[in-house]
């Protein structure tokens, strides 16, 4: 099965952690939309699988009105192999949503909600640059529950200087006490060139504790187990079934086409990635041009990723299938480095499969680049 992923880069005000492609305005709005109509045509032979997950990220999808997502859909419908009931995400911000905008959003196909809470203290959406409140957060929640939509996942925030450990479990325990299914839990991080990072060096924001944020992803893992809530990937938490389709195939090596400025794309074979520039983006679709990129992947490639995917999902990875999928080389540089890890308290191994430990996941990035392969 393959997956539709669909930029949209308008926000209200760039948040100060964000290094994704987005602006503070809807300039060019009209031109957009009827670049990615135009887009999804000019793609359409991309995808030779059925499509079984559309998502719209941004950005600010909430941004758009019900007739943009309705056009957007219809023109998948029109232009792939749809399975029926797919899994349709919109990522919405809490300060967009209204009854009105939940009513409008009732009469398109979208069924399922990821909702950019980050936190429900004021200090941290103030820490955070974001706009909206608690209080409309969670009227964001009721109103999408209260009008039918069960398949709701919110977005929360750890490691800000902002957030204590008790205001954390308060996040936590708002967030299950309102019995959302799906919860992504993400550590701040200061990416270079972001406001984050340039305010922290002028001293205009406090500096993120890594021994604070590791103390708060351990509770998370604990706090969620205990509510039988499923740890299915490094940040993201899930009551039985409600995983999210669209990013558990990401996670599961399923090809996908990006839709818009910066969006990328996969097929099994190649990477591609749209130009991370919007008006260079319009211009180059109504040429009949795709802007992109491409890379070919290396077998080296196919396995590194392979691995960091199995590493960072409760797929975690088999040695056996590593041997079919890659052959003996890449088994044999897989042993060689298990082995070194057998003194320590980074993996669990049940088997033949290998997972990281709750500790593992604390340092998954070293501990999965050690497993790369690397001539």
């Amino acid at each position: 099965m393959a997956g539709i992923y669909i930029h949209i880069p308008f926000c209200k005000k760039k948040c100060h952690y964000c290094n994704f492609y987005s602006l503070p305005t809807k300039k060019y709005h009209d031109e957009l939309i009827a670049a990615l109509l135009k887009e999804m045509i000019l793609q359409k032979s991309y995808l030779e699988e059925p499509v079984e997950t559309i998502y719209f990220g941004g950005g600010t999808p909430s941004l758009l009105s019900e007739d943009d997502v309705k056009s957007l859909i219809g023109t998948v419908e029109k232009n792939y192999t749809l399975i029926s009931n797919p899994e349709i995400t919109i990522e919405v911000n809490p300060d967009d949503i209204s009854l009105q905008k939940v009513r409008g959003l009732k009469t398109t196909d979208v069924n399922r909600i990821s909702i950019g809470v980050q936190s429900f203290f004021q200090q941290d959406l103030t820490y955070l640059n974001r706009i909206h409140t608690s209080e409309q957060s969670e009227y964001a929640i009721k109103t999408f529950q209260d009008s039918g939509y069960s398949n709701i996942s919110i977005d929360l925030i750890y490691g800000m200087p902002s957030l204590g450990t008790a205001h954390w479990k308060e996040n936590l325990s708002k967030a299950v006490d309102f019995q959302i299914p799906h919860i992504s839990a993400y550590a701040i991080t200061v990416e270079p060139g972001t406001n984050l990072e340039r305010l922290i060096s002028l001293d205009k924001r406090q500096p993120v504790s890594d021994a604070e944020t590791a103390a708060q992803f351990r509770f998370v893992m604990n706090f969620m187990r205990d509510r039988n809530y499923i740890h299915y990937e490094i940040s993201n938490f899930c009551l039985p079934g409600m995983e999210s389709k669209h990013n558990k195939a990401y996670w599961e090596n399923s090809p996908y086409l990006g839709i818009g400025p910066s969006a990328h794309s996969y097929n099994q074979v190649s990477r591609q990635w749209n130009c991370a520039n919007l008006e260079k983006y319009i211009s180059a679709i109504n040429n009949n041009e795709i802007p992109s990129e491409k890379e070919l992947l290396s077998d080296d490639q196919k396995y590194n990723e392979f691995v960091m995917m199995g590493f960072r999902t409760n797929r975690g990875n088999a040695v056996k299938m590593i041997e079919d999928l890659f052959g003996e080389k890449y088994a044999f540089c897989f042993r060689k480095v298990l082995k070194k890890y057998e003194d320590t308290n980074m993996l669990d191994v049940s088997e033949d499969i290998v997972r990281l430990s709750d500790e593992g996941k604390l340092f998954a990035d070293s501990v999965i680049a050690d497993f790369f392969y690397a001539k």
